[in-house]
């Protein structure tokens, strides 16, 4: 029994037909856009690519520029294919096409909603690559002279400032590296060379951070160093007092950005999958119908339309079937007699079944 059968006159197909002729080129129009913001999500991250550790990031936008391609020439396509439905006899060129594209129409509609999907599933991946790409971006903050990392401290320094974030997690990361490049070290300095000797390392720590990480909005001058020391400056308990310096993490500013760029795409990416999807099922329904009107052999009469011409059970076990079939032919034998230099010969007894067979006698 099909399902959602609906009986279609000419007149209810020809509208049928042009109304989907519209809606295609609608949906090139949603292709485009679906372009535009896999486009833009990508050139958001290449923005900060520096502070971002390489991983699948760019699936994400790379997925929706790829969808939003083809999303535009099969839609083209289909216009050309509802257009010409109109007229049965043009319909006829179209009509070992139809299936085909709309099996395909269905993969690409899928396509779609995994697109969506992504924008909420990749928080993780994105989280993590920030992480690793941040800390190594601050790691690599004082190496102002070496070949590939002189522009880090400007990157790092204009996100703080854009941001308005303050190391990794927070401005403790500060603490825990030497963001002080040694040559604006002072050797000659007593304090330096204590402050160098007493870490394990080697390495000049201070708690201070850069200049990036101030709050301009505060009314109380900057505290850069020794953050953690109340004597070091007048009226001040780092307990109590709300500090002068950014206390969020730019790794927790960054994922709120991205994932608020990706949750808007994903809402997005879900109306276009849901008009898609409702073009597609309009598509099936004229196929069908037109495909009818052509078997019955009368133009000009009415005929059906359906989604599935068979319940969903039974089209579910057909295609299992139909695979079973296609893993059997592919299935090659490992049973001993594989190498029988006979077995690929065919037995034709022309038919006939029980044929008895004469022994030739053996020679006296």
């Amino acid at each position: 029994m099909a399902v959602l059968k609906v009986k279609f006159t000419k007149t209810k197909r020809d509208k049928l037909a042009q109304i989907l002729w519209i809606l295609n080129w609608v949906s090139v129009v949603s292709g485009i856009i679906l372009f535009s913001l896999g486009l833009f999500l990508k050139i958001e991250i290449k923005k900060r690519n520096e502070v971002m550790a390489k991983g699948d990031v760019n699936s994400l936008p790379n997925m929706l520029i790829s969808v939003g391609v083809i999303a535009c020439i099969i839609n083209f396509l289909g216009g050309k294919i509802c257009y010409d439905c109109s007229d049965a006899n043009k319909f006829s060129r179209w009509k070992l096409v139809m299936l085909p594209y709309i099996v395909c129409t269905f993969c690409f509609t899928f396509c779609i909603l995994v697109g969506a999907l992504m924008c909420y599933t990749m928080r993780n991946e994105l989280e993590e690559s920030l992480y690793l790409g941040l800390r190594d971006a601050i790691k690599f903050y004082k190496d102002t002279d070496i070949p590939g990392r002189c522009f880090l401290k400007k990157r790092v320094d204009m996100l703080q400032i854009a941001f308005q974030c303050c190391g990794n997690n927070g401005f403790r990361d500060w603490f825990e590296i030497q963001w002080v490049s040694p040559r604006y070290l002072n050797m000659a300095s007593k304090e330096v060379l204590d402050r160098l000797k007493s870490n394990v390392d080697g390495k000049f720590l201070v708690d201070g951070v850069p200049f990036s990480c101030c709050n301009p909005s505060s009314p109380r001058p900057c505290i850069q160093y020794q953050l953690t020391n109340n004597s070091a400056h007048y009226n001040y308990d780092f307990l109590t007092e709300e500090l002068n310096i950014w206390v969020k993490g730019c790794r927790e500013a960054l994922l709120d950005y991205y994932t608020a760029i990706m949750r808007s795409i994903g809402i997005a990416a879900l109306l276009i999958w849901l008009f898609e999807l409702s073009v597609l099922i309009g598509v099936r329904y004229l196929q069908t119908a037109m495909k009818n009107v052509l078997l019955l052999g009368d133009l000009e009469g009415e005929s059906d339309g359906w989604l599935l011409e068979n319940s969903f059970v039974e089209t579910a076990k057909y295609n299992i079937s139909i695979i079973k079939n296609l893993g059997k032919a592919n299935q090659i034998s490992t049973v001993s007699g594989m190498n029988d230099p006979n077995i690929d010969i065919q037995n034709t007894n022309c038919g006939k079944t029980n044929v008895i067979t004469k022994s030739i006698p053996a020679a006296s």
